[in-house]
Formats: C-alpha cells, sequence, structure tokens
C-alpha cells in the first residue's frame, strides 16, 4: 500500500525557501555595506591624502612666493648698485674733463670779452659776460667751434649795457670728448664766475 504523507510538507518547504532567501538576502546586504563601508574608506583615506598634499603644496608655494620677493628686492638693489656703479665710473672718466674744460675756456676766450658766469648742465656750458662789441662775441664762438673740448656755440642773448660800454651776452656751448668728437659724460652742474685777461 503506497504510503502517504499527509504532513504539510509544502508549508515547510516554503518556509525553509523563505529562510535560506532571507539569509542571502541579509548576507547580501551585508556583504554591500561592507563594501560599502570599505569604499568610503579608501575615498576618505584618499581625499586626506589629496588634501595633506594640497596643504604641503600650499606651504611650499609660500615659501617659493617668499623666495621670488626676496629675489625681486635683490634685484631691484643689484639694479641700484649697478646704476650707481655705472655713475661712479662716469665720474671716474670725467674726472680730469673739468680741468681741460676750463683751460679751453681761458683760451677760447678772446680779448675785450669778460665771462661773468659759466655753468654745466649735463653736456651744455652756459656762458654769461660782458664784450666791447659783437665781434668779440663772434671770435669767441668761432674760438669755441675750433676748440677740443667745446663745439656747437649758439647765441641766446646780446644786448647793450645800460650805463656801460660794450655788451651783455648769454650763450651755449656743448661739452664734446676729444677723441670721440661726441658729447661728455653729464653729471655736473658747476656754476662759477670769473674774468678772462
Amino acid at each position: 500500500m503506497p504510503r502517504i504523507n499527509l504532513l504539510p510538507w509544502r508549508e515547510a518547504e516554503r518556509k525553509e525557501r523563505k529562510l535560506a532567501f532571507l539569509i542571502a538576502l541579509g548576507a547580501a546586504g551585508l556583504a554591500a555595506i561592507v563594501v560599502t563601508f570599505g569604499v568610503h574608506l579608501v575615498y576618505t583615506g584618499l581625499i586626506s591624502a589629496q588634501n595633506r598634499r594640497n596643504e604641503l603644496l600650499r606651504s611650499q608655494i609660500q615659501v617659493l612666493n617668499h623666495q621670488i620677493g626676496e629675489i625681486n628686492s635683490l634685484e631691484k638693489t643689484k639694479r641700484k648698485f649697478l646704476a650707481r656703479m655705472h655713475i661712479i665710473e662716469q665720474l671716474q672718466r670725467s674726472r680730469p674733463q673739468i680741468v681741460h674744460i676750463f683751460d679751453q675756456i681761458v683760451r677760447t676766450v678772446p680779448q675785450g670779452l669778460y665771462l661773468t658766469e659759466v655753468t654745466e648742465k649735463g653736456t651744455h656750458i652756459q656762458f654769461k659776460g660782458v664784450a666791447q662789441s659783437s665781434t668779440r662775441v663772434s671770435d669767441f664762438m668761432r674760438n669755441i667751434d675750433h676748440s677740443k673740448w667745446l663745439a656747437n656755440a649758439e647765441l641766446e642773448v646780446i644786448q647793450a649795457s645800460k650805463g656801460a660800454p660794450g655788451s651783455t651776452f648769454t650763450l651755449d656751448a656743448e661739452v664734446v670728448s676729444p677723441k670721440s668728437g661726441k658729447p661728455g659724460a653729464p653729471g655736473r652742474t658747476v656754476a662759477a664766475g670769473g674774468h678772462a685777461p
């Protein structure tokens, strides 16, 4: 005779499947939580490491900016020193020049002309004086143009003196180097008064 199982086996099998499904679902959820937590830890670690690198870069950039500022300051100081050295070299080269210029002034002043003021501004010299006649001023200009240290004489003003014989005049000349014929080194303003024989 066949044996018939009257127990609710289908119900028991359904409960077992449901339990297995719930266990699998819980395991999958737990695995997903673990994976998510692990990924979160990894990304948090990467972000922290990148933030540390960024902070290091910022501090290095500040150090470099400070160093660049110091370099720029040193460059400015260097340019100032080079400019001073250039001026000192020019003064050293032109130191004997004023002696030659005064010597040339004495040699170029003709008889009958008296200088009352000599002013040097850069590469130009301004002469003020009194002449017995305008021909004496012309002779003076011609002598300047034939000088080794002076050139390009230009008359600014000539007028008859009041109450005295002769004319007062103002003229400009350019200081030149006798070797090159080019303007000499500027840098002094000299005012002098005197009379020529």
